[in-house]
């Protein structure tokens, strides 16, 4: 850098300032899921909140403390571990103990997200990882689904007398009667918290578009291929959408910065890799949903992606190094 004779400080480029930084995009993803934490408090009662919360908190608290321990320089602030604990949440029934989700808390912070170095260095979404072991962990809870009023009749009469009921995706297996196509999209189903409403997801996913925190590669690409094999596999395209949490999954969790690929062409199969994984999982697997799973393979994959589709620059081979 240096002065000219006109008094102007003369520099190399960049000279835009982007005013984009971690906090403000987590801000946004945090805004763009209010929609669906109301849907859930609606759907469920406050319970669903105080479970957030709890979430919430314990992941900052988390976060906060591995900090400390090590003597680093304090993350809280930038919002990615309150973003977590809030997308764990919505991935949680809403009965699920209190002391299991700070279990799953803990896994994704301290384990999964600061061991391997924290913010930009883990290798898969913690909050995917954290739900995984959850759901081997504590199968029983992390499918004990509460059955309220507010619910489509198909699911309160599948429940008859019980308190807890099952998922849409639950009743296709079962050959029973399922919820109406409007109750899948409003909400008015059971599920995980947050998977519940397609159209407070479907809100979320354009606030974060207009505000260009995701683009619609890896959405589009993994709605696309589920419906499409869902169609091959003689199921319904519309339910295998809106049931389970391929909403959830496609706008929120696969569009994780740190663990999907860079560029366009990279987006749109990681994208379509999730979901035929998920549709494979659903058709073929033990379990009636695919979509934690299929997301986290994928995250595994994603620098391979990323070499397979980078740009090829004139001179330059493969590796980085001159012709």
């Amino acid at each position: 850098m240096a002065e000219n004779r006109t008094g102007l400080i003369v520099s190399s480029a960049p000279h835009v300032v982007n005013p984009v930084d971690t906090t403000s995009i987590m801000r946004d993803v945090i805004i763009a899921l209010i929609p669906a934490l109301i849907v859930s408090i609606y759907v469920f009662g406050f319970r669903a909140l105080a479970l957030t919360l709890v979430n919430v908190a314990a992941c900052v608290i988390f976060e906060w403390a591995f900090q400390k321990f090590m003597h680093r320089k304090q993350t809280i602030g930038d919002l990615s571990a309150a973003l977590t604990g809030l997308i764990l949440a919505l991935n949680m029934p809403s009965t699920f103990p209190f002391w299991m989700a700070i279990v799953g808390d803990f896994i994704a912070i301290v384990i999964v997200k600061q061991l391997f170095g924290g913010l930009g260095e883990n290798f898969a979404n913690p909050a995917i990882v954290a739900r995984i072991a959850l759901f081997v962990g504590f199968a029983t809870a992390m499918t004990n689904w509460q059955v309220t009023s507010k619910m489509d009749p198909a699911i309160v009469a599948a429940a008859g007398d019980a308190m807890t009921g099952a998922t849409p995706l639950a009743l296709y297996a079962k050959g029973a009667e399922l919820p109406s196509t409007m109750s899948m999209f409003l909400g008015t189903i059971n599920g995980s918290m947050g998977e519940v409403s397609a159209i407070a997801l479907i809100i979320g996913g354009i606030y974060l578009l207009i505000r260009k925190v995701i683009t619609w590669e890896i959405p589009v690409s993994f709605i696309a291929v589920v419906a499409i094999l869902s169609a091959a596999f003689g199921r319904d395209p519309l339910f295998d959408i809106l049931a389970g949490g391929v909403m959830l999954g496609a706008i929120f969790m696969a569009t994780d910065y740190v663990t999907s690929p860079i560029n366009p062409a990279g987006k749109l199969i990681f994208g379509a890799g999730c979901g035929a994984m998920t549709m494979l999982i659903r058709q073929f697997g033990a379990y009636p949903e695919g979509v934690s799973f299929a997301i986290l393979l994928m995250n595994v994959l994603t620098p391979h992606i990323d070499n397979w589709t980078r740009s090829k620059l004139n001179g330059v081979d493969n590796k980085g190094g001159a012709k």
